[in-house]
C-alpha cells in the first residue's frame, strides 16, 4: 500500500509506481482538501484501467488532531530539564510557552501526565496544574516548528472518533465509490459502528489500531471492521515505544485468525523518503512484518512526499518478496487447526462454521494433492478471506462477479483479483473460473487446483454482519486437474 501525494502527481510517477508493486493508493485525508483528493482518487482509477489492473484505494480519515500554536520561522529547541508553560486556547508557541487550543486541557491533565508533540521524539511531563495553565518538564527534547500535533493518553483524551469532518469527508469519499476507509484513533467498536451509520455497507472499513484503549477492546473492533491497520506512530506515543513490537504482532496473529486483513504501517522505509536506499533496519523491519503475517505493508512519507515513490515501491516490494519465499507459511494452517481444537469450534463472530470446515479442507486438501492454485469464486469477498487466514503454499485466486469486490481483493494476504462473469450454476462457477485462471496464467495444463464456490445458505440472515450477509456460504469443494 502507498500513500500518493505531491511526489506521484508529476507526469507519469503515478503509473511507473503503481507498475512496481502497487496493490493499494492511500489518499492521506489529514493534508490537502478535498478536491485535491478527488482528483487524485480519479487519477488512480484511470492509470489502475491503463494498465488493466485491479488497485483499491483508501482514504485515510483525520480523526481528533491537537495541535500547538504556531512556533518562530526557523521552529526552537527544547531543552531537557527545562520548563513550559501549557495554554488552554489560540495563539502562538515558543521555548517557554506552547498554546494548545484544546477547551479541557487543564481538565484532563494531574500532575506527572505524559504529553508529547508531534512524532512523539518530543516528551514532556506535567508538574503542575493550575487555573490558567499547566507547567510540565521537558524530559525528552529536539527541534520543533510549525504547528506540531499535540498528544495526550488516549484515557485522558476528551475528542470523539469520528469527528464531524471525519462523517462528512467520508460521505464524499463514498459518492466516488472510495474501497476502503480507515478511521483514525478508534477506541471501541461502535466508533466504527458510526461510521458504517454514515456510509452504509458498501465501503469497507478500516479501524486504525493507535490507541491502549483499542488494544482492550480488540476483539470488538475486529468484530465491526473489514479490516485492521496497526498504526504503530502514534501506537508508539499511546503505549511504550517498547510493546511496540509485540503489540504488532498480537495484533495480526489474532487478524489472521479472524479472517480479517491487517495492514503494518508507519515508518517502515522512512529514510527514502531523502536517501536512495533504505537502513538496513528498516529492510529488516519490512521483513518481519511479512514474516509476522501481515497482509498488507505500508509507506505513507515515503511516497506521497519522497524524492524517488517508484524506486521506494520497488524496492519495498523486492524486500517483501524475498521475505515471502522464507516464510514458514505451513505452521499457519496448523495454528489455526489448533486454536480451533482448543475451542471446540469456530469463533462465530468472524467466519461462519460452514466456510471454515470447508476452507480449512481446501487448505488439506492443496498440500494433499499439490495444488497449483485455490480460486475462491467470491460474491463478497469473503471467501477469500477464510481461505486466506490458512496462508497456504498454493497461489490464491479470488473471482468475483463486482469490480468493487475484486478491487477490495488486493488487501488480502496472497490474492490475485480477477472479475468474472455471474454464473447460474455451481458448474458454471467452476468450469468459468477454471478457464479465467488459464487465460491469465495462473495455471496450465496438466496442473491440479482446488475451487471453492459459495451456494445459497439454509437459513435465513440472521447471525453477524461480517458472515453472510448475501446469504451464502462456502460449500461447495471441488479439485480440478486441468488436462
Amino acid at each position: 500500500m502507498a500513500t500518493i501525494g505531491p511526489a506521484t502527481d508529476a507526469p507519469g510517477v503515478l503509473e511507473r509506481t503503481l507498475r512496481a508493486g502497487v496493490d493499494v493508493v492511500r489518499l492521506n485525508l489529514s493534508h490537502g482538501d478535498l478536491d485535491e483528493h478527488l482528483r487524485r482518487l480519479r487519477a488512480v482509477r484511470e492509470c489502475a484501467a491503463g494498465i488493466d489492473r485491479h488497485v483499491a484505494v483508501l482514504a485515510d480519515l483525520p480523526g481528533p488532531k491537537i495541535r500547538a500554536g504556531h512556533f518562530p520561522h526557523g521552529g526552537v529547541d527544547l531543552s531537557p530539564g527545562s520548563l513550559i508553560r501549557l495554554v488552554p486556547g489560540p495563539g502562538t508557541s515558543n521555548a517557554g510557552r506552547i498554546s494548545i487550543p484544546y477547551p479541557t486541557l487543564l481538565d484532563d491533565l494531574v500532575v506527572d501526565s505524559r504529553v508529547q508533540l508531534g512524532d512523539g521524539a518530543i516528551s514532556l511531563k506535567v508538574t503542575d496544574v493550575g487555573v490558567d495553565a499547566a507547567m510540565a518538564r521537558v524530559e525528552t527534547g529536539g527541534h520543533t516548528n510549525g504547528e506540531p500535533g499535540v498528544h495526550l493518553s488516549s484515557e485522558a483524551l476528551r475528542l470523539t472518533t469520528p469527528t464531524d469532518e471525519d462523517l462528512e469527508l467520508a460521505a464524499a469519499m463514498c459518492a466516488e465509490d472510495i474501497d476502503f476507509l480507515a478511521v483514525s484513533f478508534v477506541r471501541a467498536a461502535a466508533d466504527v459502528d458510526r461510521v458504517r451509520e454514515v456510509v452504509g455497507g458498501e465501503t469497507e472499513l478500516v479501524a486504525k489500531i493507535e490507541t491502549s484503549a483499542a488494544i482492550d477492546a480488540l476483539d470488538e473492533i475486529i468484530d465491526a471492521s473489514d479490516a485492521v491497520m496497526v498504526a504503530r506512530g502514534d501506537l508508539g506515543i499511546d503505549c511504550p515505544v517498547e510493546d511496540v513490537p509485540h503489540l504488532q504482532k498480537r495484533i495480526i496473529r489474532r487478524c489472521v485468525e479472524c479472517g480479517v486483513p491487517v495492514i503494518t504501517a508507519t515508518q517502515m522505509l522512512e529514510s527514502m523518503i531523502h536517501a536512495p536506499s533504505p537502513t538496513r533496519a528498516e529492510v529488516s523491519d519490512v521483513a518481519n512484518a511479512v514474516f509476522d503475517g501481515t497482509d498488507a505493508i505500508m509507506l505513507s512519507g515515503e511516497t506521497a512526499i519522497g524524492r524517488d515513490p517508484e524506486a521506494v515501491v520497488t524496492t519495498m516490494s523486492a524486500v517483501a518478496q524475498r521475505a515471502d519465499a522464507e516464510a514458514s507459511y505451513r505452521g499457519w494452517g496448523q495454528l489455526l487447526g489448533r486454536i480451533e481444537r482448543r475451542h471446540g469450534q469456530t469463533d462465530e463472530r468472524f467466519i461462519d462454521p460452514i466456510t471454515s470446515a470447508i476452507t480449512h479442507a481446501a487448505w488439506q486438501a492443496s498440500h494433499d494433492v499439490q495444488a497449483v492454485a485455490i480460486l475462491c469464486c467470491t460474491r463478497s469477498g469473503r471467501t477469500a478471506k477464510a481461505m486466506a487466514r490458512f496462508r497456504p503454499e498454493a497461489r490464491l485466486v479470488g473471482l468475483a462477479p463486482e469490480v468493487a469486490t475484486a478491487r477490495a481483493l488486493s488487501m488480502v494476504w496472497g490474492v490475485a483479483p480477477l472479475q468474472v462473469e455471474q454464473y447460474d450454476t455451481t458448474d458454471e462457477m467452476v468450469w468459468f473460473a477454471v478457464e479465467r485462471a488459464m487465460e491469465h496464467g495462473y495455471v496450465g495444463h496438466g496442473d491440479t487446483v482446488v475451487v471453492l464456490v459459495g451456494s445459497p445458505a439454509l437459513r435465513p440472515d440472521d447471525g453477524p454482519r461480517r458472515w453472510r450477509p448475501d446469504g451464502v456460504a462456502t460449500d461447495v469443494l471441488r479439485i480440478v486437474t486441468l488436462d
